[in-house]
């Protein structure tokens, strides 16, 4: 392959098209040469996406990167996540706070270069990617935040909100079911907001795409109702550049242009290779594709002079730009002071005082209630008081409770709503979720627990970033009833407990669920997951038993009965805190001592002082059984050696719920038996 003689060290006034070669390939050569000092890594994408990458960066994304959280940048995700180190490269160009120490401490402990990009707005960083087909579901996200922030704020006359979101994605990328979700509604809501570059090298980590990915990708972008362009030649900067302008220019349809690379570009033994996908070049490799490249082998890690300040202008220009845009926001204040306001409290992250006010309570002559249902009053009753509250289910909106009345539906020509519609698309619609929350809105997707399984890669993404998405799950069991154990979640309860980071709570009752909604809405740092049931439960009546607010802390003691003998210790969760309370109701009858702790969240009540943890679990109550109509795994820690646990160690089955409580031993006679066997009576 003819060699590319961009670099002369002697040469003061480079020509455009030599500084241009000049900073594409420092890219290359930079990001090879961190892959290599780590030992470890895909240096592959960055070296055949180099050039594309470069004429984004530098002729159409709007930025600032000496502040990286100004509200209207654009957003840049890479959801081909293992090619990082293309975005190590440009961040630390560019300006922004990605250090050269930092680009050689690339994957090592406790640097700001691991493996695959980890969420931080601070380094521009604007979601965690890797896992293929996250970032394009999460671009997608931020594309409908942006059309309904632009919806909700601008005004004919003031444009407060008009930013882009691109993304570069991969073979991979494509070839994930969760982008296939993601693109089709993408398509359908006409999100000309978004403009995906497509890395096409052909080649994925085990050989060529050929073995198993021969569609025509572009064609089934078009039959999603995408624009889609074609650049034959990845380095061709001129026909990249028109492709962008096209795709910025067109409306009402997302973007794709599929770009033709070629993946580790310059090396000469290994280029067009799955051999530059996931490892290291090689020292000699490296050496003989600078040389190809026409780059000093040594020292590494070489930045141009020249190129650095090419890069370098992108902090002058991104200064302008936000400096124009705060004279746009000037004029809005003035014109619509309300607005303003609220905008002032969305770029905060900061919730409108007083819309705690609007929980409702609910008393027990209100008569049985599901938490489903208790959920959907409770999200109508703050909506008003919450405007980036928005949301939607997975085409479950009748059986999820969880449609806002009177706040119409985010639809192509329609964004002012604040219904989502995701259709039969749970995995997208977590992938979305979590991007509608990391541009600040307070998303939430809805589906049976049962299908959190489509969901688990955007829960678990979401933990490991800190997005404040929330998860609302209902059907919640085996009492679900008639449809039977394909519906049934029987080991989800444990499955997501064992997540880090993840808040899940399962309310006993409408009133905890309603602080559950205070909790969830108020959350920092992480997802909150509710676990609702389809089945109708009586509203405890809290002038006899403990206020619902201790939800808050995970756990609490609901009831207390003094008695003879050392006492039994009932912990419930979800609908089964109401079975404890009838057993409960009949040991304290029998004057035997006795507890019940409704335990919706083991996650905050981990997070309470050791004190209070000993409060509602006291040393002298040995006697402990947990009751949950799932899994039992994970309960040893707080029933103790001499404790058990009324659980589920089989799937459930096709009956009327109460046939099934009877059946898998869910009543209050089995129950007080159990109490009375742990009490050796």
């Amino acid at each position: 392959m003819p060699s590319e003689i961009v670099t002369n060290s002697q040469k003061e006034v480079l020509s455009q098209s030599e500084l241009d070669q000049l900073a594409i390939n420092t890219i290359r050569c930079l990001s090879m040469d961190a892959v290599q000092k780590a030992n470890s890594g895909h240096p592959g994408l960055p070296m055949g996406a180099a050039a594309m990458a470069y004429v984004l960066w530098t002729k159409f994304l709007k930025y600032n990167p000496r502040n990286p959280r100004w509200p209207n940048r654009d957003r840049f995700v890479l959801s081909a996540g293992h090619g990082c180190m293309l975005l190590y490269s440009l961040l630390h160009l560019t300006g922004y706070n990605i250090s050269l120490d930092d680009i050689k401490q690339f994957r090592q402990w406790g640097s700001k270069t691991p493996g695959h990009p980890e969420y931080s707005l601070d380094d521009g960083i604007e979601t965690t990617t890797g896992p293929l087909g996250q970032g394009f579901g999460n671009g997608v996200g931020m594309a409908i935040a942006e059309k309904y922030l632009a919806a909700h704020f601008n005004r004919p006359d003031h444009t407060l909100v008009d930013y882009k979101v691109y993304a570069l994605v991969s073979d991979g990328d494509l070839m994930e079911g969760v982008s296939s979700e993601a693109a089709s509604l993408a398509g359908h809501l006409g999100l000309d907001n978004l403009i995906y570059l497509y890395d096409s090298n052909l080649v994925s980590l085990e050989g060529p795409t050929e073995w198993a990915y021969t569609e025509d990708a572009g064609k089934r972008f078009e039959a999603y109702g995408w624009f889609v362009q074609s650049v034959p030649d990845g380095n061709n900067l001129e026909a990249v550049e028109k492709a962008l302008q096209a795709a910025e220019g067109e409306k009402g349809r997302p973007s794709l242009i599929i770009v033709r690379t070629h993946i580790g570009y310059g090396s000469p033994h290994k280029q067009d290779s799955y051999q530059a996908h996931g490892s290291p070049l090689g020292e000699e490799e490296v050496k003989l594709t600078k040389q190809n490249l026409g780059w000093p082998v040594e020292p590494a890690f070489y930045i141009p002079p020249q190129a650095l300040a090419h890069f370098r202008k992108a902090i002058e220009r991104g200064a302008q730009l936000e400096e124009e845009w705060e004279s746009r926001l000037q004029a809005y204040q003035r014109t619509y002071p309300r607005l303003a306001a609220e905008w002032d409290r969305y770029v905060r992250g900061e919730i409108p005082e007083g819309w705690q006010s609007k929980i409702p309570t609910f008393k027990p002559s209100d008569g049985s209630l599901a938490t489903r249902q208790a959920s959907g009053q409770v999200l109508n009753a703050i909506a008003s008081s919450l405007p980036t509250l928005v949301g939607g289910s997975a085409d479950l909106n009748p059986s999820t409770d969880t449609y806002l009345k009177g706040f119409g539906d985010f639809q192509k020509g329609s964004y002012g709503g604040r219904n989502l519609h995701f259709g039969v698309r749970e995995h997208a619609m977590g992938s979305i979720v979590n991007g509608l929350a990391l541009s600040g809105l307070i998303a939430y997707g809805a589906t049976f627990f049962n299908f959190s399984d489509y969901m688990r890669p955007t829960i678990r993404l979401a933990a490991l970033e800190g997005a404040h998405s929330i998860f609302v799950y209902t059907h919640d069991s085996v009492f679900l009833g008639e449809d039977g154990p394909t519906h049934q979640p029987i080991e989800h309860l444990p499955s997501l407990r064992a997540i880090p980071n993840l808040c899940l709570i399962r309310p006993g009752d409408a009133n905890e669920t309603a602080v559950a909604w205070r909790v969830a809405i108020e959350h920092k740092g992480g997802p909150v997951a509710l676990v609702l049931t389809r089945q109708k439960l009586p509203v405890i009546d809290r002038s006899r038993y403990a206020s619902a607010e201790g939800l808050a802390r995970g756990a609490y003691v609901l009831a207390d009965a003094p008695g003879k003998g050392r006492g039994v210790l009932l912990i419930a969760t979800g609908s089964e805190v109401s079975l404890a309370i009838e057993a409960f109701e009949q040991l304290r009858n029998e004057g035997l001592a006795a507890r019940v702790v409704s335990m919706p969240s083991w996650d905050l009540f981990e997070k309470q002082p050791q004190k209070y943890k000993d409060e509602v679990f006291p040393a002298h109550f040995t006697a402990r059984l947990a009751i949950e109509a799932a899994s039992p795994l994970g309960w040893e820690r707080y029933v103790g050696p001499q404790g058990a646990v009324i659980g589920l160690n089989r799937f459930g089955a096709s009956a009327p719920y109460q046939v099934i409580a009877e059946k898998l031993g869910f009543t209050k006679t089995h129950v007080v038996e159990k109490a009375h066997e742990l009490l050796g009576q």
